[in-house]
């Protein structure tokens, strides 16, 4: 196999920022967790070993731990964060705890080291940190390479072995010239060369998904959104006639969304397609849930029936059910054997029943969003396809905040629709990851035509993001918010007030619910 960088997971909510750092530069990666053996590892045979942050201490009592073994490999190393001090901690140096250290630093570059190499030692680089323990002393045979105003190792190097550690988080937005630390571990240590295309993920994933199905008849839930239309594009390309698609109406969509659906994909795409109406089935169960996690379950769940019903009567014989998971839901939704934290549940990730009958098949589940809008692309589909922005699975049912009926979808359906024709019209949609309309569980008073009102409250989100795992609100123009707000109360019944979500990821998600 091509040169492959193994991520090892320690909990930290960047661990997929590193493997998107890593896979931007051409190279292939996976994380696993550190439960891995050492001769898992070695037969592995990875190129380079990326050992991520995370929330522990080195000397907390069953944290994730490092076998010294791994060190001795001769592969190279580069711990992050928690990854450095547990390089440190088994090697013999000194480890700090409680002093923490949150946010920018300067980070000054003591001598020349390939991991940092370009950088001028007289110049002082932005760095991010995030961080309660510390090295304050390298192990012995390893010498420091950078240090900040706080810390005087805040990254060291071995003389022995290709082995380096760094402090800070060289993967997030906020370390300035990150990606150029990445790619001199990658391409001056490692010695890796940049095979991970687009074409590569292309042909591999066709062969894989060949292999599996063999004859079998293939069932593919079509949504419409950038990934389902990836994913299916990717199947029919490698089964042809045997993939059906089924677009569910579940009442949860946007404004004239089934009817753009249901005419686009059989006209650009020749693909068989079914549309099922439920939106009984899917509203019923949902009225008077107020808990998110809730609403997940049930719209996971019934979207397993309505397509067990829909093969029972159209593909009777459909072994497998595909899936657009993308790396970010898996990761938000499941620890998968590792310490991360659990985010939230998605529909397609942790809302299934455990007794369905269809076998999954998730083609672009180790990718990221631009990825797959490369992968898109390379494929041949529509700009109207892969420009877009995301849309939740559970769909309008988590942008009704409370409870969920058709008066409330209808007036959330309106505002929202408003709202993306305006940021059209300003030609922002491109600057901006993803946005959308909010319909909050509370009214206020207001005044129209001389009357006391009492009425909805709608809320606006826009982020901009590189991978979804962090986003900025964006800072539309005033007058381009006045328009939408004053649009949306003269025209969408209802409503008596519009409010702008500020708030970054993290603290906040990009999804309110």
């Amino acid at each position: 196999m091509a040169d492959r960088i193994l991520i090892i997971d320690y909990g930290s909510q960047f661990t997929q920022l590193i493997a998107r750092r890593v896979r931007e530069e051409g190279v292939y990666c996976e994380i696993q967790p550190p439960t891995r053996p050492v001769a898992w590892v070695k037969e592995w045979d990875p190129a380079g070993i990326v050992l991520s942050g995370g929330p522990a201490s080195v000397y907390g009592d069953a944290v994730p731990t490092l076998d010294p073994a791994l060190l001795d490999l001769g592969i190279p190393v580069l711990g992050i964060c928690y990854g450095m001090q547990l390089i440190a901690h088994v090697s013999g140096g000194r480890v700090i705890p409680g002093k923490h250290e949150y946010g920018r630093a300067g980070l000054e570059v003591l001598d020349g080291s390939p991991l940092f190499r370009g950088f001028d030692p007289t110049e002082r680089v932005q760095v991010w940190c995030s961080h309660g323990d510390h090295v304050d002393d390298p192990p012995p045979g390893f010498r420091a390479i950078a240090s900040t105003e706080a810390l005087p190792v805040a990254a060291f190097q071995s003389a022995e072995a290709p082995l380096f550690g760094v402090q800070f988080h060289p993967e997030v937005a906020h370390t300035h010239r990150g990606d150029e630390i990445y790619r001199n571990f990658l391409f001056e240590v490692c010695g890796c060369e940049a095979t991970w295309t687009s074409s590569a993920f292309i042909e591999t994933t066709i062969a894989d998904i060949r292999e599996r199905v063999g004859s079998q008849r293939v069932i593919c839930g079509l949504s419409g959104g950038v990934d389902s239309s990836v994913a299916a594009a990717l199947v029919q390309r490698a089964i042809g006639d045997q993939l059906t698609c089924v677009f569910v109406d579940h009442g949860l969509l946007r404004l004239n969304e089934r009817e753009q659906v249901e005419s686009t994909f059989r006209e650009h795409m020749g693909i068989r397609l079914i549309v099922e109406e439920a939106q009984a089935e899917f509203l019923e169960p949902l009225r008077d849930v107020v808990d998110p996690e809730k609403k997940r379950k049930i719209i996971g769940e019934t979207f397993i029936r309505v397509f067990e019903r829909v093969c029972e009567r159209e593909v009777q014989d459909a072994r497998f059910l595909v899936q657009g998971t993308l790396y970010p839901d898996v990761i938000e939704s499941l620890s998968v054997e590792g310490p991360s934290a659990t985010i939230k549940t998605h529909h397609n990730v942790g809302g299934l029943p455990e007794d369905m009958r269809f076998e999954l098949i998730e083609p672009l589940r180790d990718l990221f969003k631009d990825e797959v809008r490369r992968v898109g692309r390379e494929l041949g589909l529509p700009e109207l396809f892969v420009g877009r922005h995301p849309f939740p699975g559970p769909g309008l049912a988590i942008r009704v905040l409370g409870a969920v009926d058709d008066q409330r979808l209808e007036v959330l359906r309106a505002a929202d629709d408003i709202y993306l024709q305006e940021i059209h019209h300003a030609g922002l949609y491109d600057d901006i990851w993803q946005a959308f309309a909010v319909l909050l569980p509370v009214q206020t008073v207001g005044v129209m035509g001389d009357a006391r009102t009492y009425e909805n409250v709608i809320a606006l989100r826009a982020v901009t993001s590189r991978d979804g795992m962090t986003a900025d609100w964006f800072p539309f123009p005033h007058h381009v918010l006045a328009r939408m707000s004053t649009r949306i109360i003269n025209e969408v019944e209802g409503v008596n007030r519009v409010c702008y979500d500020v708030s970054s990821k993290p603290p906040a998600t990009i999804e309110w619910e």
